[in-house]
């Protein structure tokens, strides 16, 4: 353009800052543009040159890591108790969401359902009992990661309970998870009393057996070909999961009838199935986690494996940096509250269930389910643009998970450190929302992103190896 044109053109803001200031421009000129951009993450220089001079090997490992992620094939393969399956689960011990954390630094929603756990093992008569049970060393807490298991929210796991059992078939390897118990005053959002109690002896006494029996009818089930189909009917599989519940149920229930000799447990059963819209999360999580845990210590590799919340600290492990957890401060959900409840009322971050992001899924495959929007806030174009953005930081594309809006493009899969930092751009998570206070329970549901620190010490960690 000539400086004649220049000055006889209209003027256009194209604006790189605060994107308040591109709409105070719309107000009195022609419509702005908004460049996404973010400044560069602060981390040592040191760090990036290691990672740029091994830029190669990286790529390599990544590649490595991507084919065995795109290629695991989970299926559930049967149901049994914790105590009976769960490596080193004890029955002194509790599993928990996220990354460690002592008794000291639980959030409130962990240690109600702790509490209900111990009420249910009938190791504690009340919530007081178990108060001073939980807080007396007695107890052994360990991430459920670290035990080859996944829990949604709180994540408790206590010896007694039923999981699911999930092979990779495609590398062997196990992974666990507890059934879903519903929405409302459940113990996997904190809450606690003879409700939650009696549910729960119910899912150990009736469901699981019933759900035992049946999966041991119909043999192994492919649930990387479910989860497929749900997305393709409208799932993220993280905080929508009706068409992968509707899914098993046509796959389960035959067998229920086939296997249950009371028809009155079996009319139960299924009526639980059928009005928890959940249930199928239980799956999708260790799904991912089965084929996320085959491409452990896969040296000189940038992927996570692992992003975690336990509601005090978030944290991710990297596929290159072994079981060692980066962490930082969980934050607060921006959501939609049921009626009564506000964002002072809600306690951070927490679950286990960002596995699914962790595996191309939940908030990486929002663009597949717009109705989602709806129960987290938002509209539908913010779903595809969430979806997108996530390709920015991911190594790869999903081969199987395909999203039909963006025509059966495969989901952005493979978190790569190097790009959330380089980008300054970090994964977004839908999520669940509980109440700050033990006993309450679940208040809303909304999205959260993940806080910047745990990559970017992830990234310094991985640079130090590298100079090994």
């Amino acid at each position: 353009m000539s400086i004649q044109q220049l000055f006889t053109t209209p003027l256009r803001v194209v604006n790189v800052g605060i994107e308040t200031f591109k709409d105070v421009c719309e107000q009195y000129a022609p419509p702005a543009i908004q460049v996404d951009w973010s400044p560069p993450v602060d981390v040592s220089p040191a760090a990036e040159a290691c990672l740029a001079k091994n830029a190669a090997k990286i790529d390599t490992a990544n590649q490595k890591v991507m084919e065995i992620i795109l290629s695991g094939t989970p299926h559930l393969i049967g149901l049994d108790i914790a105590r009976n399956v769960i490596p080193g689960m004890t029955d002194d011990t509790i599993l928990h969401a996220g990354p460690p954390v002592t008794w000291d630094r639980m959030c409130g929603p962990m240690r109600g359902g702790v509490m209900a756990g111990l009420v249910y093992e009938g190791r504690a008569s009340s919530i007081d009992e178990a108060e001073t049970l939980a807080a007396s060393g007695t107890i052994h807490y360990a991430p459920c990661h670290e035990h080859g298991t996944v829990g949604p929210m709180a994540g408790i796991v206590t010896p007694s309970m039923p999981v699911w059992i999930l092979k990779n078939e495609a590398y062997g390897n196990l992974a666990y998870c507890t059934l879903n118990e519903g929405l409302g005053k459940v113990l996997r959002y904190g809450a606690f009393g003879d409700e939650v109690t009696r549910r729960l002896k119910w899912m150990e006494t009736t469901l699981y057996p019933i759900l035992k029996a049946a999966v041991a009818h119909t043999g192994p089930i492919d649930l990387k070909n479910m989860i497929a189909q749900a997305l393709h009917m409208g799932d993220e599989v993280h905080n929508r999961n009706r068409a992968g519940t509707s899914l098993l149920y046509r796959a389960i229930a035959p067998a229920i009838l086939a296997t249950c000799e009371d028809k009155d447990d079996a009319i139960a059963v299924l009526e639980f199935i059928n009005n928890n819209d959940h249930f199928f999360l239980n799956l999708s999580m260790p799904a991912c986690k089965a084929t996320l845990d085959a491409a452990r210590d896969i040296k000189g590799s940038s992927i996570a494996l692992v992003m975690a919340r336990n509601g005090t600290d978030f944290g991710i492990q990297l596929a290159g940096t072994g079981d060692v957890w980066f962490t930082a401060p969980a934050d607060v959900p921006d959501a939609l509250y049921f009626a009564g409840f506000s964002k002072d009322d809600a306690n951070p971050d927490i679950g286990d269930s960002a596995i699914t992001e962790t595996g191309g899924l939940g908030g990486f495959a929002i663009a597949a389910a717009p109705a989602i929007v709806q129960f987290v806030g938002g509209v539908a174009a913010d779903a595809l643009r969430y979806t997108h953005q996530m390709y920015e930081i991911t190594a790869g594309e999903s081969r199987m998970y395909q999203i039909p809006s963006l025509d059966f493009r495969g989901t952005p899969t493979g978190i790569d450190v190097r790009k959330v930092v380089d980008r300054n751009r970090v994964p977004v998570i839908d999520t669940g929302v509980a109440h700050k206070t033990a006993g309450v329970g679940q208040v809303g549901a909304g999205l959260v992103n993940a806080p910047m620190a745990p990559f970017a010490q992830a990234y310094e960690a991985l640079a130090k190896l590298l100079k090994r």
